[in-house]
């Protein structure tokens, strides 16, 4: 579904590279969580896998499709859901709703279908047809995540989805992550709580300095009794963590 080739980005003149080589794959139906600590790369990934930033070498293919090439086509299959909640304030949830809707030409009553139980879950129904300069933090949060599911994308991708939200919120993001992957789909996350990734994602990977340092399946982590935290520390140094 996911495909990361040799993709190496960098900033401006910049001697360094902000991510190097990273190759990575990922599977239809998966959840897989993105680690590192600050600074290791991950947002700058993130931001080049959806389009936003441009990249020096290698490609990013999903389904197939190059975003370097045809990105117009690779982003229409993936759901973007920002670590800076970055949403049209002047509008109310109901209005930045139907027009991600319409950028995706969703028909309004799959729009509504995919909208409403979303707004149950979330507890937004109230707030719906609210400005979304009114919303706390953790609703523009919740608007985000519902705006990046309403054309029902291959590829969900979250730049820590956690932040700002309360335990039921967490809950219920947690709860259609799964579904997301249930239905075929592949959900591609970074996030800080270890916790989080060894309950919920199937694999995870841990970059450092822009570099892949291994790939890890959690159900051979839990059956071997090894513990994703201590991998972490050891992989990253205590000095950094």
């Amino acid at each position: 579904m996911l495909e990361i080739k040799n993709l190496t980005k960098r900033y401006g003149d910049s001697a360094t590279n902000a991510v190097e080589d990273l190759s990575v794959t990922l599977k239809p139906g998966e959840i897989f969580g993105f680690l590192g600590p600050n600074g290791a790369g991950k947002s700058t990934t993130i931001k080049s896998l959806v389009g936003i930033y441009p990249f020096q070498e290698g490609d990013i293919l999903v389904d197939g499709v190059s975003i370097k090439t045809d990105p117009l086509a690779a982003k229409r299959m993936i759901g973007y859901v920002s670590d800076n909640h970055a949403v049209f304030e002047r509008l109310t949830g109901c209005e930045y709703v139907n027009h991600i809707a319409n950028l995706y030409g969703v028909a309004p009553e799959d729009a509504k279908a995919r909208t409403e139980p979303l707004l149950d879950a979330f507890k937004l129904r109230a707030a719906f047809h609210r400005p979304i300069k009114s919303y706390s933090h953790g609703m523009k949060q919740k608007i985000s995540v519902i705006a990046a599911l309403v054309h029902n994308p291959k590829l969900w991708v979250l730049d820590e989805p956690l932040t700002g939200l309360d335990p039921q919120s967490t809950y219920q993001l947690k709860k259609v992550m799964r579904q997301h992957a249930e239905a075929g789909n592949t959900v591609f996350f970074s996030t800080h709580i270890l916790d989080v990734v060894e309950n919920l994602c199937d694999r995870c990977c841990i970059i450092k300095e822009g570099k892949l340092q291994g790939v890890y399946d959690l159900a051979e982590l839990k059956a071997s009794g090894e513990s994703l935290e201590e991998i972490f520390v050891s992989v990253i140094g205590e000095e950094d963590q």
